[in-house]
């Protein structure tokens, strides 16, 4: 099969018929008949998986994962390019906010490039300000702590090759940020800008984001631990020369330390420090506790599909 694209479902009731129209179209353009359609449904609290599968009896290019529950949004693309089995894999997100149509572009780039990967990027934030300016200190806070040089605004498109996808699946973590597998998995990547639409409300609130943006550094970064020890030590440091001081003090002026206000405000700051040094340490340890159990990412219910050549229940 030359072609798979991939994409998620999640309140995408309003989009999924038209997507797949455009889809389809795009593909057809490109490869004929010889591809297909992944649809991912990562738990949709509304009818997607229902207008998914009534297409499925339409569309025998058309495969529907159906998840078991909701995994979120990195689990399920994952799942879907486990799933994908063309030699070129488009991945996508399926509220039209990026066009099916920019497969053909991208392509025709990977081809003149000779690269692995084709991503998109936009030239300018979409949102308001304050979304726009959260988006920028992510992206620069998680190259200051992790080193991974992801760019700004990247897209969820991309146009990858069998080769690409198959190493990216290698990665097994269970508590998987996939901005930063797309980087470190290698190969030649390309960057192609696009201007994503506003067609549906971001599900990405500030808490959500401040959260993903913890997961994602210390996902791949030991950075934060580095800094508490440094931090301690510092502190420790500071203190012994105080500590020195008030003793030279006492023996030369003979006059002891006096005063409870900076003793107290000491102790609020020097615990509230131990405290969120604690705290990164329990993130990473809670990380550990994750992975070692081994569960599975994601679990399947059941595959939709006319296609015969594909097996239906897991």
């Amino acid at each position: 099969m030359k072609l798979s694209i991939v994409a998620t479902l999640y309140q995408s009731q309003p989009y999924i018929v038209e997507f797949h129209r455009r889809a389809s179209a795009a593909a057809r353009s490109l490869v004929g008949e010889d591809y297909e359609i992944i649809l991912v449904n990562d738990g949709s609290p509304d009818r997607s998986l229902d207008v998914a599968v009534q297409l499925t009896a339409q569309d025998p290019h058309l495969v529907v994962v159906d998840l078991s529950r909701n995994f979120g949004h990195h689990k399920a693309m994952m799942t879907g390019l486990g799933e994908a089995r063309g030699d070129h894999v488009l991945l996508i997100d399926s509220d039209l906010e990026e066009e099916p149509e920019w497969l053909q572009p991208f392509w025709q780039q990977m081809n003149e490039d000779a690269s692995d990967v084709v991503y998109g990027v936009q030239a300018a934030r979409k949102g308001g300000g304050f979304e726009r300016l959260t988006g920028a200190v992510f992206y620069k806070l998680f190259r200051l702590l992790t080193g991974i040089a992801q760019p700004d605004n990247i897209v969820t498109a991309r146009l990858m090759t069998r080769r690409y996808v198959d190493a990216l699946l290698l990665h097994r973590e269970r508590e998987l940020n996939i901005g930063g597998l797309w980087i470190i998995t290698g190969f030649r990547q390309t960057h192609r800008v696009v201007k994503k639409h506003s067609s549906s409300p971001t599900t990405y609130s500030l808490s959500r984001k401040v959260s993903h943006l913890v997961n994602a550094v210390t996902s791949f970064s030991s950075l934060p631990l580095v800094f508490t020890f440094y931090s301690g030590l510092l502190i420790s440091v500071t203190a012994l020369f105080y500590i020195l001081y008030l003793v030279s003090r006492y023996f030369s002026a003979s006059s002891p330390p006096d005063g409870y206000t900076s003793i107290v405000a000491s102790i609020w700051f020097f615990s509230g420090l131990i405290i969120s040094f604690i705290g990164v340490q329990g993130i990473y340890i809670a990380k550990i506790f994750s992975e070692v159990k081994q569960r599975p990412y994601t679990i399947l219910r059941k595959i939709h599909t006319s296609n015969s050549d594909r097996e239906t229940i897991r």
